[in-house]
């Protein structure tokens, strides 16, 4: 079988498609939750920090003071951008949070379904001899009256 014939026998299962979906959606979602970060709960954390913008929170590597980081990355210095990485571990903490919510309602969603009850042993046979329906435990039919086992 060629490659080619291999990747589109692979490419056309089920699975395949299920993954692109997810990923379509996990990037739609992860550009909300980056949303919700940087507009709506990092300005509430700088009023309660008395103002301080996290996106400037940096160390410049060269030992000169920048008053921002834009002014730090035109000047070409090295920054270690902490407030950003501190954004993005919040991103990170709020994504992890919903992905462990949403799989715990699925996982108690599917506790829910009820199981197909197991199917009740039989408790008739047929008679080998005049093929009519007995009980399971006779040991002569009642029809034909021969001996079954």
């Amino acid at each position: 079988m060629s490659m080619l014939q291999e990747f589109k026998k692979f490419a056309i299962r089920g699975n395949m498609i299920d993954l692109a979906v997810g990923v379509i959606i996990g990037g739609a979602f992860n550009s909300l939750v980056t949303s919700l970060v940087n507009d709506i709960v990092m300005p509430v954390l700088g009023i309660f920090t008395g103002g301080l913008d996290f996106s400037n929170w940096f160390i410049p590597l060269d030992g000169s003071h920048y008053s921002t980081l834009a002014q730090a990355q035109e000047a070409g210095a090295a920054t270690l951008n902490y407030g950003v990485f501190l954004s993005g571990m919040l991103n990170f903490l709020i994504m992890a949070g919903v992905v462990f919510l949403m799989v715990k309602a699925i996982n108690k969603l599917k506790s829910l379904e009820k199981p197909e009850p197991a199917p009740a042993p039989p408790t008739t046979k047929i008679c080998p001899h005049c093929q009519s329906e007995i009980h399971i435990k006779a040991t002569k039919c009642p029809y034909c009256t021969s001996d079954v086992e």
